[in-house]
Protein backbone atom coordinates (compact mmCIF):
# COMPACT_ATOMS: atom_id res chain seq x y z
CA UNK A 1 0.00 0.00 0.00
CA UNK A 2 1.41 3.17 -1.10
CA UNK A 3 2.22 5.80 1.85
CA UNK A 4 0.03 8.97 1.30
CA UNK A 5 1.38 12.19 2.00
CA UNK A 6 -0.49 15.27 2.17
CA UNK A 7 -0.23 19.30 2.33
CA UNK A 8 -0.62 21.10 5.91
CA UNK A 9 -3.88 22.17 5.05
CA UNK A 10 -5.01 18.58 4.11
CA UNK A 11 -2.79 16.87 6.96
CA UNK A 12 -5.53 16.47 9.37
CA UNK A 13 -8.34 15.14 7.31
CA UNK A 14 -5.60 12.63 5.26
CA UNK A 15 -4.69 11.32 8.20
CA UNK A 16 -8.13 10.28 10.48
CA UNK A 17 -8.90 8.60 6.95
CA UNK A 18 -5.82 6.69 6.54
CA UNK A 19 -5.35 5.36 10.19
CA UNK A 20 -9.22 5.35 10.46
CA UNK A 21 -9.45 3.23 7.43
CA UNK A 22 -7.08 0.84 9.05
CA UNK A 23 -9.09 0.52 12.34
CA UNK A 24 -12.22 -0.08 10.61
CA UNK A 25 -10.67 -2.87 8.68
CA UNK A 26 -9.23 -4.58 11.46
CA UNK A 27 -12.57 -4.61 13.34
CA UNK A 28 -14.57 -6.02 10.60
CA UNK A 29 -11.98 -8.56 10.35
CA UNK A 30 -12.43 -9.42 14.40
CA UNK A 31 -16.01 -9.17 14.45
CA UNK A 32 -16.55 -11.21 11.14
CA UNK A 33 -14.08 -13.92 11.68
CA UNK A 34 -13.45 -13.82 15.60
CA UNK A 35 -17.50 -13.12 16.63
CA UNK A 36 -15.65 -10.03 19.08
CA UNK A 37 -18.19 -9.21 21.36
CA UNK A 38 -19.22 -5.36 21.69
CA UNK A 39 -17.54 -4.46 24.79
CA UNK A 40 -14.27 -5.96 23.47
CA UNK A 41 -15.22 -4.29 20.06
CA UNK A 42 -15.41 -0.68 21.77
CA UNK A 43 -11.86 -1.54 23.65
CA UNK A 44 -10.24 -2.08 20.69
CA UNK A 45 -11.76 0.83 19.02
CA UNK A 46 -10.48 3.24 22.10
CA UNK A 47 -6.99 1.72 21.99
CA UNK A 48 -6.37 2.12 18.34
CA UNK A 49 -7.80 5.32 18.32
CA UNK A 50 -5.16 6.52 20.97
CA UNK A 51 -2.48 4.79 19.67
CA UNK A 52 -3.60 6.40 15.76
CA UNK A 53 -3.74 10.08 17.85
CA UNK A 54 -0.13 9.17 19.14
CA UNK A 55 0.93 8.72 15.45
CA UNK A 56 -0.39 10.70 14.25
CA UNK A 57 1.27 13.63 16.26
CA UNK A 58 4.83 12.34 15.20
CA UNK A 59 3.75 12.91 11.52
CA UNK A 60 2.92 9.00 10.84
CA UNK A 61 -0.32 8.90 8.71
CA UNK A 62 -0.26 4.88 8.75
CA UNK A 63 0.11 2.33 10.45
CA UNK A 64 2.23 0.40 8.49
CA UNK A 65 5.24 3.21 8.84
CA UNK A 66 5.17 2.56 12.67
CA UNK A 67 8.30 1.91 14.06
CA UNK A 68 9.07 -0.14 17.17
CA UNK A 69 10.78 2.96 18.60
CA UNK A 70 7.63 4.60 18.33
CA UNK A 71 5.22 1.61 19.79
CA UNK A 72 8.19 2.02 22.48
CA UNK A 73 8.11 5.60 22.87
CA UNK A 74 4.26 5.06 23.16
CA UNK A 75 3.92 2.70 25.63
CA UNK A 76 6.72 4.45 27.44
CA UNK A 77 4.15 7.69 27.42
CA UNK A 78 1.22 5.79 28.25
CA UNK A 79 3.67 3.73 31.49
CA UNK A 80 5.45 7.09 33.06
CA UNK A 81 3.25 10.25 31.64
CA UNK A 82 -0.13 9.22 31.71
CA UNK A 83 0.42 6.86 34.66
CA UNK A 84 -1.34 3.89 33.24
CA UNK A 85 -1.17 0.64 35.48
CA UNK A 86 0.59 -2.30 34.10
CA UNK A 87 -2.49 -4.19 33.26
CA UNK A 88 -3.79 -1.39 31.39
CA UNK A 89 -0.44 -1.07 28.88
CA UNK A 90 -0.92 -4.95 28.08
CA UNK A 91 -4.42 -4.58 26.85
CA UNK A 92 -3.18 -1.68 24.88
CA UNK A 93 -0.29 -3.34 23.53
CA UNK A 94 -2.71 -6.33 23.09
CA UNK A 95 -4.43 -4.27 20.62
CA UNK A 96 -1.32 -2.80 18.81
CA UNK A 97 -0.51 -6.15 18.10
CA UNK A 98 -3.71 -7.15 16.87
CA UNK A 99 -3.52 -4.24 14.12
CA UNK A 100 0.12 -4.73 12.95
CA UNK A 101 0.06 -8.04 12.83
CA UNK A 102 -3.44 -8.18 11.01
CA UNK A 103 -1.11 -5.60 8.77
CA UNK A 104 1.17 -8.12 8.09
CA UNK A 105 -0.99 -11.17 6.98
CA UNK A 106 -3.18 -8.62 4.72
CA UNK A 107 0.18 -7.94 2.95
CA UNK A 108 0.41 -4.87 3.70
CA UNK A 109 3.80 -4.88 5.37
CA UNK A 110 6.52 -6.91 6.27
CA UNK A 111 7.42 -5.27 9.47
CA UNK A 112 5.58 -5.57 13.17
CA UNK A 113 7.03 -3.29 14.95
CA UNK A 114 5.31 -4.95 17.98
CA UNK A 115 7.17 -8.27 17.65
CA UNK A 116 9.25 -9.11 20.25
CA UNK A 117 8.29 -6.19 22.78
CA UNK A 118 7.57 -7.24 26.12
CA UNK A 119 4.20 -6.32 28.05
CA UNK A 120 4.56 -5.59 31.60
CA UNK A 121 3.88 -8.19 33.93
CA UNK A 122 0.81 -7.60 36.09
CA UNK A 123 0.34 -8.08 39.45
CA UNK A 124 -2.03 -10.56 40.35
CA UNK A 125 -4.70 -8.59 41.20
CA UNK A 126 -7.49 -11.04 43.16
CA UNK A 127 -11.17 -10.55 42.69
CA UNK A 128 -13.15 -8.75 45.05
CA UNK A 129 -15.95 -10.77 46.94
CA UNK A 130 -18.75 -10.76 48.84
CA UNK A 131 -20.05 -13.43 51.73
CA UNK A 132 -22.92 -15.09 51.67
CA UNK A 133 -24.60 -12.63 54.37
CA UNK A 134 -23.59 -9.80 52.45
CA UNK A 135 -25.09 -11.00 49.32
CA UNK A 136 -28.22 -11.63 50.98
CA UNK A 137 -27.35 -8.55 52.97
CA UNK A 138 -27.88 -6.69 49.25
CA UNK A 139 -31.01 -9.38 48.02
CA UNK A 140 -32.92 -8.13 51.13
CA UNK A 141 -32.43 -4.23 50.24
CA UNK A 142 -35.10 -3.41 47.34
CA UNK A 143 -39.20 -3.82 48.39
CA UNK A 144 -40.27 -6.56 47.13
CA UNK A 145 -43.74 -4.93 47.22
CA UNK A 146 -43.27 -2.75 44.20
CA UNK A 147 -42.73 -3.72 40.45
CA UNK A 148 -39.57 -2.34 40.46
CA UNK A 149 -38.41 -3.70 43.93
CA UNK A 150 -39.56 -7.10 42.17
CA UNK A 151 -37.53 -6.90 39.15
CA UNK A 152 -34.59 -5.75 40.82
CA UNK A 153 -33.81 -8.57 43.23
CA UNK A 154 -34.95 -11.26 40.33
CA UNK A 155 -32.33 -9.09 38.36
CA UNK A 156 -29.22 -9.53 41.41
CA UNK A 157 -30.50 -12.33 42.42
CA UNK A 158 -29.97 -14.03 39.54
CA UNK A 159 -27.06 -12.35 38.58
CA UNK A 160 -25.36 -13.98 42.09
CA UNK A 161 -27.53 -17.58 41.34
CA UNK A 162 -25.89 -18.02 37.69
CA UNK A 163 -22.81 -16.46 37.88
CA UNK A 164 -23.89 -14.29 35.33
CA UNK A 165 -21.62 -11.25 33.32
CA UNK A 166 -23.63 -8.06 33.26
CA UNK A 167 -23.94 -7.97 29.42
CA UNK A 168 -25.36 -11.53 29.68
CA UNK A 169 -28.05 -10.41 32.68
CA UNK A 170 -29.41 -7.62 30.47
CA UNK A 171 -29.38 -9.97 27.08
CA UNK A 172 -31.58 -12.27 28.44
CA UNK A 173 -35.12 -12.75 26.84
CA UNK A 174 -37.94 -14.53 27.72
CA UNK A 175 -37.62 -18.06 25.68
CA UNK A 176 -33.76 -17.91 28.06
CA UNK A 177 -35.03 -19.46 30.75
CA UNK A 178 -36.67 -22.77 31.25
CA UNK A 179 -38.77 -22.96 34.33
CA UNK A 180 -39.44 -26.59 33.89
CA UNK A 181 -36.12 -28.18 33.44
CA UNK A 182 -34.43 -25.31 35.94
CA UNK A 183 -31.95 -23.85 33.47
CA UNK A 184 -30.71 -21.06 31.86
CA UNK A 185 -29.61 -20.49 28.02
CA UNK A 186 -26.90 -17.54 27.97
CA UNK A 187 -25.37 -15.89 25.28
CA UNK A 188 -22.00 -15.22 26.05
CA UNK A 189 -18.64 -14.02 24.76
CA UNK A 190 -17.74 -14.79 21.17
CA UNK A 191 -21.84 -15.13 20.89
CA UNK A 192 -21.23 -18.79 23.04
CA UNK A 193 -24.13 -20.62 23.95
CA UNK A 194 -24.28 -22.19 27.41
CA UNK A 195 -26.35 -23.99 29.88
CA UNK A 196 -26.34 -23.08 33.28
CA UNK A 197 -28.57 -24.20 36.30
CA UNK A 198 -30.43 -22.23 38.14
CA UNK A 199 -31.61 -22.66 42.09
CA UNK A 200 -35.38 -23.36 42.70
CA UNK A 201 -35.68 -20.08 44.82
CA UNK A 202 -34.17 -18.14 41.94
CA UNK A 203 -36.48 -19.08 39.55
CA UNK A 204 -39.67 -18.46 41.76
CA UNK A 205 -38.39 -15.12 42.16
CA UNK A 206 -37.98 -14.80 38.37
CA UNK A 207 -41.26 -16.30 37.67
CA UNK A 208 -42.81 -14.02 40.35
CA UNK A 209 -41.56 -11.16 38.48
CA UNK A 210 -42.34 -12.56 35.23
CA UNK A 211 -46.31 -12.54 36.18
CA UNK A 212 -46.49 -9.42 38.54
CA UNK A 213 -43.89 -6.93 37.46
CA UNK A 214 -42.90 -7.48 34.12
CA UNK A 215 -46.57 -6.64 32.79
CA UNK A 216 -46.20 -3.26 34.52
CA UNK A 217 -43.39 -2.12 32.37
CA UNK A 218 -44.35 -4.39 29.07
CA UNK A 219 -45.24 -1.70 26.41
CA UNK A 220 -45.10 -3.76 23.08
CA UNK A 221 -46.31 -7.34 23.06
CA UNK A 222 -43.44 -7.86 20.57
CA UNK A 223 -40.57 -7.16 23.88
CA UNK A 224 -39.08 -10.25 24.32
CA UNK A 225 -36.48 -9.03 26.74
CA UNK A 226 -37.20 -10.69 29.81
CA UNK A 227 -35.92 -7.83 32.29
CA UNK A 228 -37.84 -4.53 31.46
CA UNK A 229 -36.86 -0.68 32.48
CA UNK A 230 -39.89 1.15 32.77
CA UNK A 231 -40.19 2.54 29.59
CA UNK A 232 -40.69 -1.04 28.40
CA UNK A 233 -37.35 -1.45 26.20
CA UNK A 234 -34.59 -4.40 28.05
CA UNK A 235 -32.06 -2.86 29.91
CA UNK A 236 -28.65 -1.30 29.64
CA UNK A 237 -25.57 -2.65 31.18
CA UNK A 238 -24.88 1.12 32.47
CA UNK A 239 -28.83 1.46 33.84
CA UNK A 240 -28.41 -1.57 35.73
CA UNK A 241 -25.13 -0.32 37.35
CA UNK A 242 -26.80 2.38 38.94
CA UNK A 243 -29.22 0.46 40.60
CA UNK A 244 -27.27 -2.04 41.85
CA UNK A 245 -25.30 1.09 43.03
CA UNK A 246 -27.95 2.32 45.04
CA UNK A 247 -28.66 -1.01 46.99
CA UNK A 248 -25.26 -1.40 47.48
CA UNK A 249 -25.42 2.00 49.70
CA UNK A 250 -28.58 0.56 51.38
CA UNK A 251 -26.84 -2.57 52.49
CA UNK A 252 -23.62 -1.06 53.59
CA UNK A 253 -21.84 -3.11 51.41
CA UNK A 254 -18.33 -1.91 49.66
CA UNK A 255 -18.66 0.77 47.67
CA UNK A 256 -16.64 -0.90 44.70
CA UNK A 257 -18.78 -3.49 45.04
CA UNK A 258 -20.16 -4.25 41.40
CA UNK A 259 -21.86 -6.55 38.76
CA UNK A 260 -19.03 -8.38 38.18
CA UNK A 261 -18.34 -9.03 42.17
CA UNK A 262 -21.57 -10.73 42.27
CA UNK A 263 -20.21 -13.36 39.34
CA UNK A 264 -16.99 -13.34 41.49
CA UNK A 265 -18.97 -14.19 44.64
CA UNK A 266 -20.83 -17.49 42.57
CA UNK A 267 -17.74 -18.84 41.83
CA UNK A 268 -15.53 -18.42 44.69
CA UNK A 269 -19.12 -19.93 47.07
CA UNK A 270 -19.08 -22.84 44.27
CA UNK A 271 -15.61 -23.83 45.10
CA UNK A 272 -15.85 -22.80 48.95
CA UNK A 273 -18.69 -25.18 48.67
CA UNK A 274 -16.73 -28.31 47.09
CA UNK A 275 -17.52 -27.58 43.40
CA UNK A 276 -15.21 -28.89 41.26
CA UNK A 277 -12.98 -26.25 38.94
CA UNK A 278 -13.79 -27.41 35.61
CA UNK A 279 -17.87 -27.66 36.36
CA UNK A 280 -16.92 -23.80 37.82
CA UNK A 281 -15.00 -23.39 34.61
CA UNK A 282 -18.23 -24.23 32.52
CA UNK A 283 -20.81 -22.96 34.60
CA UNK A 284 -18.88 -19.35 34.12
CA UNK A 285 -18.34 -20.16 30.29
CA UNK A 286 -14.16 -19.27 30.72
CA UNK A 287 -12.51 -20.68 27.58
CA UNK A 288 -9.78 -21.50 29.26
CA UNK A 289 -9.36 -22.93 32.79
CA UNK A 290 -6.65 -20.91 33.97
CA UNK A 291 -8.74 -17.77 33.97
CA UNK A 292 -11.16 -20.04 35.95
CA UNK A 293 -7.96 -20.80 38.72
CA UNK A 294 -7.57 -17.24 40.01
CA UNK A 295 -10.52 -18.55 42.63
CA UNK A 296 -8.35 -21.22 43.87
CA UNK A 297 -6.24 -18.14 45.13
CA UNK A 298 -9.11 -16.07 46.76
CA UNK A 299 -10.13 -19.45 48.68
CA UNK A 300 -6.68 -19.66 49.50
CA UNK A 301 -6.46 -15.88 50.73
CA UNK A 302 -10.06 -16.68 53.07
CA UNK A 303 -8.46 -19.53 54.51
CA UNK A 304 -5.17 -17.61 55.41
CA UNK A 305 -7.68 -15.19 57.47
CA UNK A 306 -10.01 -17.15 58.75
CA UNK A 307 -6.71 -19.50 60.14
CA UNK A 308 -5.29 -15.68 61.39
CA UNK A 309 -8.61 -14.87 63.06
CA UNK A 310 -9.44 -17.86 65.02
CA UNK A 311 -6.12 -20.03 65.36
CA UNK A 312 -4.98 -19.61 69.02
CA UNK A 313 -1.25 -20.62 67.61
CA UNK A 314 -1.50 -18.08 64.60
Amino acid sequence: MPVRRATSSQWPEVLALQLGRQIELLIEHLVVERGLADNSVAAYTRDLEDYAAFLRGKGVDDFTEASRELVEEYLGLLRRRLRRSRSTVARKLTSLRQMHRFLVREGLTENDPTANIQAPKAGKRLPKVLSEEQCLALLAAPDYSTPEGLRDAAMMQLLWAAGLRVSELVGLQMHSINFDEGILRVRGKGDKERIVPVARATLDLVQRYIEEARPKFLKSELEEGLFLSSRGYSFTRERFWQILKKYVIQADLPRDTSPHTLRHSFATHLLAGGADLRVIQELLGHSALATTEVYTHVSREQLRKVYDEKHPRA
